[in-house]
């Protein structure tokens, strides 16, 4: 008897980008390795949705439908694509109404797809049905999901072998069309015994002809094992990837996963050869790219906070522009209890995100003195019900800061429609109303309006694409020959919209040092400090505006948060330090009220 040949799908092009560069690749860059891979023998491929979707309009200046188009002219008629959604979130981080969930599928479809990973992070049932029927009603197949992850030390009650099945059988007595189940631990946290236990008993409860898959991250140096564990409890395909993306936060390598199968009675059936090449021509391609080295490292304390590869660069990347990469490893270990106290929903967006922010909260901000409004409405159930019963204090806490009570009912139930309010935004905007625009605004929100209009911000990280100000920098401190002593030469260099005194001696050597403020007039008044770390995203009052107590002054942005900054008192605006652009530390002096 022959061996039984594993199916997998190539992940380097969707969650490869968004574990290692936080989704931020330009098209023109990767579609040569695309190609490549084809000529390889490879025909499935992940090729959107996800963080991948909103993070061309966010960060690339791109259409993520125009992506698809792209990716599907190039890999030809033949060869599976397959996208990732998020139940009904679609590819947004915020719950989509049913219009709007329709119309994901339908485009989708339009845009090349062949199938669709669909996933419920809390693992509610309730949350795949309507979406899983629409992504079958318009032609694609789909994948339908049970999300995995370790808990944190000391927790039970979800989590095991008997959940996963549980919420298995669920999905079996909810008819939900599918073509075939996949059980995805986005944060590669889970025990491969645990993993082996799950596919046995799932390829036991379901038929002959059921195709089972497995997904996982190598983040804490468990993918191959778990994959093995996979593999030997009954899956049918793994998802892998390729150097340079492979390994660390992203998928398994396909060559050592090659080598891992010699001697058992499995094998990939493809030649490591071709897959050298195509490689080869990926590494081509993205040799310009900033390769966070968070990203290529083992974690092993992601086993006791189970942070997604796909979100860890994501956030890292957000914490490198908002200067508090230093907090990452205290907003990790937070993050323990954080998920311990949430109801166990499973760390993969858009709840890795809420944990994430929470956790970013409490390290900045105090313990649980502020409570993130996503993870918030995630305890009191408006996502769905988590897996048990969030912290009764936690709880009680969210409650009182939102405003809301706790909810049991269907979170479609309470969501009004989307696509009349995107429609009369575009047209107040006079921009073309169509299918993808009422998307891209019902998906993306203010920031997908940015993209239409021609104002969104390019934002991806190359070696040889220094910011202005860092290329001054480099070129005033770089070592000048000189033909004799001349002294110390003096510069001033701004870097963050931050003044800097520069002085290079003859030897080369450089000194740097703040410019010190100049002394400021006496200004009786209120000062308004930053209440975290962020960056300014709008600034709502001008010198001399007359402000009422709690009116919002400014929004901040950080970590996917957006935030207003409220007047402490009433008075009036007589001092602005800061402007839109600007990062800012907690404690930082942002307005002043006389």
């Amino acid at each position: 008897m022959g061996k039984k040949v594993i199916k997998f799908m190539d992940t380097s092009f969707r969650d490869g980008f968004q574990s290692v560069f936080g989704a931020r690749v330009l098209t023109d860059d990767f579609l040569p390795a695309v190609k490549a891979s084809v000529d390889a023998g490879i025909d499935n491929i992940e090729a959107g949705g996800g963080a991948r979707f909103q993070s061309l309009f966010f960060y690339c200046g791109e259409s993520a439908f125009d992506m698809m188009d792209r990716f599907r002219a190039e890999v030809g008629p033949d060869v599976a694509l397959q996208t990732l959604a998020r139940g009904i979130n679609v590819v947004a981080l915020s719950q989509c109404p049913r219009d709007v969930i329709d119309l994901h599928a339908k485009m989708f479809k339009k845009h090349g797809m062949t199938t669709i990973r669909n996933f419920d992070a809390l693992n509610d049932v309730r949350n795949l049905e309507y979406s899983g029927e629409r992504i079958a009603h318009h032609g694609l197949n789909h994948q339908i999901v049970v999300s995995m992850m370790e808990l944190p030390p000391g927790c039970s009650g979800a989590h095991d072998p008997e959940f996963y099945i549980d919420r298995l059988k669920q999905i079996l007595a909810a008819d939900i069309p599918f073509h075939s189940i996949c059980f995805k631990d986005a944060s590669g946290t889970s025990n491969p015994r645990k993993v082996y236990e799950t596919l046995k008993a799932a390829r036991k409860i379901v038929s002959d002809d059921t195709i089972l898959w497995f997904h996982t991250h190598d983040t804490a140096g468990l993918g191959i094992s778990q994959n093995m564990a996979a593999i030997e409890g009954g899956a049918d395909g793994i998802d892998l990837a390729k150097t340079p993306v492979s390994g660390g936060t992203c998928q398994p390598d396909i060559l050592s996963m090659i080598h891992a199968l010699k001697g058992t009675e499995y094998t990939l059936d493809i030649g490591y050869e071709k897959v050298l090449v195509a490689i080869e021509a990926f590494e081509e391609a993205m040799k310009d790219y900033f390769f966070p080295p968070e990203a290529k490292m083992v974690s092993p304390n992601v086993t006791l906070s189970p942070m997604p590869g796909g979100a860890l660069t994501a956030n890292t990347m957000m914490m490198r522009d908002t200067g508090t990469l230093h907090l990452y490893s205290d907003v990790i270990k937070e993050m323990s209890e954080v998920v311990a106290r949430g109801g166990f929903g499973t760390s993969v967006t858009p709840v890795s995100q809420f944990y994430f922010q929470q956790a970013y909260l409490n390290v900045t901000q105090g313990k649980w003195k502020k409570i993130n409004p996503s993870y918030g409405n995630m305890v009191l159930g408006y996502f769905g019900r988590t897996p048990v019963p969030a912290d009764p204090e936690i709880v009680k806490l969210a409650s009182e800061q939102l405003g809301k009570p706790v909810f049991t009912d269907d979170p479609l139930d309470i969501l009004e429609p989307g696509l009349p309010k995107a429609q009369k935004i575009l047209e107040e905007n006079n921009l073309e109303v169509n299918d993808e625009n009422l998307f891209i605004i019902a998906s993306c929100e203010s920031k997908g309006l940015d993209f239409l209009l021609g104002k969104a911000i390019v934002n991806v990280r190359k070696i040889t694409d220094e910011k202005p100000e860092e290329k001054k920098a480099a070129k005033a401190a770089a070592p000048v020959a000189a033909p004799a002593s001349i002294g110390p030469r003096n510069y001033t260099i701004t870097v963050n919209n931050k003044p800097y005194n520069v002085s290079v001696n003859d030897a080369g050597g450089i000194q740097a040092a703040p410019v010190a403020a100049a002394p400021a007039e006496a200004v009786e008044g209120t000062e308004v400090e930053a209440p975290t770390p962020g960056n300014i995203l709008k600034v709502l009052v001008d010198v001399g505006s007359a402000v009422k107590k709690d009116q919002p002054l400014l929004v901040m942005e950080a970590m996917k948060m957006e935030s207003e900054v409220k007047s402490p008192c009433d008075g009036k605006v007589i001092a602005l330090q800061v402007a839109v652009g600007d990062t800012v530390q907690t404690g930082e002096p942002l307005i002043t009220i006389g």
